[in-house]
C-alpha cells in the first residue's frame, strides 16, 4: 500500500484554505480524520513536522498526496464538495496540443493543463513531486501506463506537439545532466533511461513533446528537458502535461494533478487535445475534464448492506459529505463521484463511502442471537492430519501459489489436448504468468524442484491445498477441493518408493485403498496407478515421464502422488 511523507503545517494550511497560516490540528484529531481517507499515521517528527501516512486504499489515487487527504477532510467538515469550475466551465481553450499521426504504435494519449497563480513553495515542491512519482510508479505501473511532466509554462510556445521522432534526430539537455544528448543517448547513458527504456522496447521511433520553436519539453515517459522541465521554487507558471497508453487514466491523472494545484491556489486552464482520428471521447479533447457517470442505488441496498434503516436523505447527505454529487429519488439516490475519482466499480463502494463517511461508530454493533461453537471442518481436520503424517514421513511442506500459467499446468507436464490438461481460466488477465487455476498439485512441486537442483538430494517435498477442477455440473462451471501432492526426487528413486510413503499415510488415515494401472500423460506407461478408495478413484501415483523432467529441466528421476483429501473427506 501507498505510504506518503507530508508536512503538518502544510496539511493544516490546505484545510483551512489559508496558505499563510493553518488552523493548528493535534495528533488525535488527525489520527482520527485520517479514517476518511483509510489513512494510518506511521510516524511524526516533531522537529520537522515531517509525518508518514500509510494509505490502505490502493483504488484511489487522489488520496496519494497531502492535498488529497486535506481535500477529504475539508469535504467532510464543510458537509459538500466546493466545484471546481474548470470542469464544469467549457470556454474556448487558448492552448492546443496537436496529436501528430503514428503514436498509436507506441504512446497514443495525452492530456494537459496550464495552472498560474501559485508560487510554489519547497514543501509544495516536494509535494508535487511526491505526488508525480506515486501516480506514475503505483498508477501508472512504473511508467507503463501512466508518466507525468510538469514544466515552466513561461519558457513554452504554444501549439505543444506530440509526435514520432528518430532516436538521433533530437537533442537537448535532459534533468540531472550539463550536457545535451540525443534520445538514444539517453536510453543507453541517463538513469531515467535505462531504467525506464525498456517500456519503449526496441521502436525504431520514439515520443517526443516540442513546442511551437522546436524546443524539446520532454522525452516521454523517460526524461524532462532541463531548460523547460525543471520546476523551481518560486515559479508560478506551469504546464502540466501526462502521457500513457489509457485514455481514461491518463485524464484521471491529470485531473488529480489539477485538482491539487487548484487546492493551492492555482488558476487552471484547459488544454484543447487534437488527435489525428476519433477516442472514446472524440477527436478534439478538453482536458482536464469531467468525465464520470452517475450511478443510480436503491436505498434499500445501502440498507441492507450497513444494517441500519437510514432513507434517502441519510444516504445523500452522507455522500455529499464525501464529495459526491448526488441527488435523491423516492426508493433510491443517484450519485456520482467528483472528477478526480474513477474507483466506482461497484454498488459496494458507494455503500462503503456512506459507512465511512458517517463514521463506524455510528454503526451499533449487534450481538448473535444464537450461541455457537466454532469448529474445524471435516476437511481442514483431515489436512491437518494428513501434513502431521507427511512430516513424520520425513516430507517437507511447501506453500504456493493456486495461480499459475498453462505452461506449467499444460505443457511442461505432457498434458496439452489432453482432458487431464482442463484448466479454469481467469478472464481480463494482467499477467500470463497468472492467468489460470492449477487443477492439481503436482505441477507446482515440479516447480519448486525445478529451482531446488543445488539442495542436497534425495527430496522430499508435499503440499496439501486447493485446486480448482473443471466440472460444468456445477453451477459456477468448476469446483474448488483439497489436494494432496508429494514428490520423492533422487538419482535412485523409484515407483516402490512413493508406494511405500502412500501406503503409510492411508495405513495412518484409517482408509482402505486399491491401485489399477493408468495411461497417464505426466508418467511413465506401466509406472502409473489410479488410486482407488471403495471404488472411487480419488488420486494418481507414478513416476514422472523423462519427458516431463526434461521440460523442467530437473536432472534426477522423480516419483510423485496426487489425492484428492476432499473426496477422501466425502466416503467418511
Amino acid at each position: 500500500m501507498p505510504t506518503i511523507t507530508i508536512f503538518k503545517d502544510d496539511l493544516e494550511s490546505l484545510l483551512t484554505g489559508d496558505r499563510s497560516a493553518g488552523r493548528s490540528v493535534t495528533m488525535a484529531q488527525l489520527e482520527e480524520w485520517l479514517m476518511l481517507v483509510k489513512g494510518e499515521l506511521k510516524g511524526h517528527s516533531h522537529e520537522t513536522g515531517e509525518l508518514r501516512i500509510e494509505l490502505q486504499d490502493s483504488n484511489r489515487p487522489d488520496l496519494w498526496c497531502c492535498e488529497g487527504i486535506a481535500r477529504q477532510i475539508r469535504i467532510k467538515q464543510q458537509g459538500r464538495l466546493k466545484p471546481y469550475s474548470f470542469f464544469a466551465e467549457k470556454p474556448k481553450s487558448p492552448h492546443k496540443l496537436i496529436v501528430k499521426p503514428g503514436m498509436e504504435q507506441v504512446r497514443p494519449y495525452v492530456a494537459a493543463c496550464t495552472a498560474r497563480g501559485y508560487q510554489v513553495t519547497e514543501k509544495g515542491l516536494a509535494q508535487l513531486i511526491q505526488t508525480q512519482e506515486k501516480l506514475a510508479d503505483i498508477f501508472g505501473r512504473k511508467r507503463k501506463t501512466v508518466s507525468i511532466g510538469i514544466y515552466q509554462l513561461r519558457n513554452i510556445t504554444f501549439p505543444v506537439t506530440y509526435e514520432l521522432v528518430k532516436p538521433d534526430d533530437v537533442r537537448f539537455t535532459p534533468l540531472g545532466m550539463e550536457t545535451t544528448m540525443t534520445l538514444s543517448e539517453i536510453l543507453m547513458v541517463h538513469p531515467k533511461g535505462l531504467e525506464y527504456g525498456p517500456i519503449l522496447a526496441v521502436k525504431s521511433l520514439l515520443p517526443i513533446l516540442r513546442d511551437a520553436k522546436d524546443r524539446p519539453l520532454s522525452f516521454p515517459p523517460i526524461i524532462n528537458s532541463r531548460e523547460i522541465g525543471e520546476v523551481r521554487v518560486g515559479d508560478d507558471e506551469f504546464f502540466v502535461e501526462v502521457t500513457g497508453t489509457d485514455l481514461p487514466m491518463v485524464m484521471l491523472s491529470l485531473n488529480i494533478f489539477a485538482a491539487n494545484l487548484a487546492d493551492r491556489g492555482a488558476t487552471i486552464e484547459p488544454v484543447e487535445v487534437q488527435y489525428p482520428t476519433s477516442t472514446i471521447f472524440g477527436k478534439r479533447v478538453k482536458t482536464p475534464q469531467d468525465f464520470g457517470k452517475p450511478k443510480t442505488i436503491r436505498t434499500k441496498t445501502i440498507e441492507q448492506a450497513l444494517g441500519q434503516e437510514l432513507g434517502e436523505t441519510v444516504v445523500k447527505q452522507a455522500l455529499e459529505s464525501y464529495g459526491y454529487g448526488v441527488s435523491a429519488e423516492k426508493g433510491s439516490v443517484k450519485a456520482k463521484l467528483p472528477p478526480y475519482r474513477h474507483d466506482l466499480m461497484h454498488t459496494m463502494d458507494i455503500v462503503e463511502d456512506v459507512a465511512m463517511s458517517r463514521g463506524y461508530a455510528e454503526f451499533t454493533p449487534v450481538m448473535p442471537a444464537q450461541f455457537t461453537v466454532g469448529g474445524l471442518s471435516a476437511i481442514e481436520q483431515l489436512s491437518d492430519r494428513a501434513r502431521e503424517l507427511m512430516v513424520g514421513l520425513g516430507f517437507q511442506e511447501i506453500i504456493s501459489n493456486i495461480l499459475g500459467s498453462p505452461d506449467h499446468y499444460s505443457r511442461l507436464m505432457r498434458l496439452e489436448g489432453t482432458e487431464w490438461g482442463r484448466m479454469v481460466e481467469v478472464d481480463n488477465v494482467m499477467s500470463l504468468s497468472f492467468s489460470c487455476l492449477r487443477q492439481w498439485m503436482l505441477p507446482s512441486l515440479m516447480r519448486l524442484e525445478a529451482a531446488s537442483s543445488r539442495a542436497f538430494y534425495p527430496h522430499r517435498l508435499f503440499e496439501a491445498g486447493d485446486v480448482a477442477i473443471p466440472d460444468s455440473a456445477h453451477e459456477l462451471g468448476s469446483r474448488t477441493e483439497t489436494v494432496l501432492g508429494a514428490l520423492i526426487a533422487h538419482a535412485a528413486t523409484h515407483f516402490s518408493e512413493i508406494h511405500s510413503s502412500l501406503d503409510v499415510l492411508f495405513y495412518y488415515l484409517g482408509k482402505e485403498y486399491s491401485l489399477e494401472p493408468i495411461q497417464h500423460p505426466s508418467f511413465l506407461e506401466g509406472r502409473a496407478g489410479r488410486i482407488l478408495v471403495s471404488g472411487k478413484h480419488v488420486g494418481v501415483i507414478g513416476e514422472v515421464h523423462p519427458e516431463v523432467l526434461e521440460r523442467w529441466q530437473i536432472a534426477m528421476p522423480v516419483v510423485a502422488f496426487d489425492v484428492n483429501l476432499s473426496q477422501l473427506a466425502d466416503l467418511g
